[in-house]
């Protein structure tokens, strides 16, 4: 049986692809950092954006200008390369999230294999080791991965819900349908595992309006982080009233 929390999570909106929109015609607008100000007056507890190495979408001038003027929580999603942890370490963003990074792909096809490149890893955490930048782990629900990220030295885990969704999406929602059911029991219990490490228990990636509620009512999950879904949704009600929604449903 599935256990459910009574806090709410925290939101975290994903703004990248307000400066897709902008690039598709190299100019200012609309400004992310802008974005930015309408997802903290809709409700976000956090602003998240992603620095990829092709700087296909946000840009190292996007960071820095977020950093500076973000009041709520800044998150910086990036692949753990030396030049990604240097740009980090001056930014100081509040959390930084470790990425898998494929040129190809269109966005984050799956989780980071922290057991696989442990030691490299373990090394990158370290460099911010006395900094105010907690660093997480974005990892898929495997409890492989959950035990290599405590013992890297992760502060956070967030779970990739991209099966999840898939599965919701398949099933219609119902979670009597047991592929779908199983998917969510997978992000619980790799979330029970997380907590019980010492860490703390995030999740996002292709959750929406219509899937995120019984990912926000797992127990102990501390932040969501969601973009295309409020992004795709301001065009039709604006950037602000697309947060404030999400943020509802969270809530519950």
């Amino acid at each position: 049986m599935l256990a459910y929390a009574y806090a709410m999570p925290e939101l975290s909106v994903n703004i990248d692809h307000v400066a897709t929109l902008r690039n598709a015609r190299m100019g200012h607008e609309p400004d992310p950092l802008r974005a930015a100000h309408e997802v903290e007056l809709g409700g976000a507890d956090g602003v998240t954006v992603h620095l990829r190495e092709d700087r296909r979408h946000i840009r190292d001038e996007d960071v820095h200008r977020l950093r500076d003027a973000v009041n709520v929580r800044f998150n910086l999603e990036m692949a753990a390369t030396d030049e990604m942890v240097e740009i980090a370490l001056a930014v100081r963003p509040h959390s930084v999230m470790l990425v898998p990074e494929g040129r190809r792909e269109v966005t984050t096809e799956g989780g980071l294999d922290v057991a696989g490149q442990i030691a490299h890893l373990s090394d990158v955490v370290e460099r911010f080791r006395g900094t105010s930048s907690f660093v997480s782990a974005f990892i898929d629900a495997d409890p492989r991965q959950v035990d290599a990220a405590a013992e890297a030295g992760f502060a956070i885990c967030e779970i990739h819900t991209g099966p999840y969704a898939e599965r919701h999406r398949d099933h219609g929602g119902d979670l009597r349908q047991g592929p779908l059911a199983d998917e969510l029991e997978r992000v619980r219990a790799a979330g029970e595992r997380i907590r019980s490490a010492g860490m703390r228990f995030n999740a996002g990636h292709a959750l929406n309006y219509h899937n995120v509620r019984p990912i926000a009512a797992l127990e102990g999950v501390e932040e969501l982080h969601i973009g295309h879904a409020v992004v795709s949704r301001a065009v039709y009600v604006g950037l602000r009233a697309a947060t404030r929604d999400m943020r509802d449903l969270v809530g519950f």
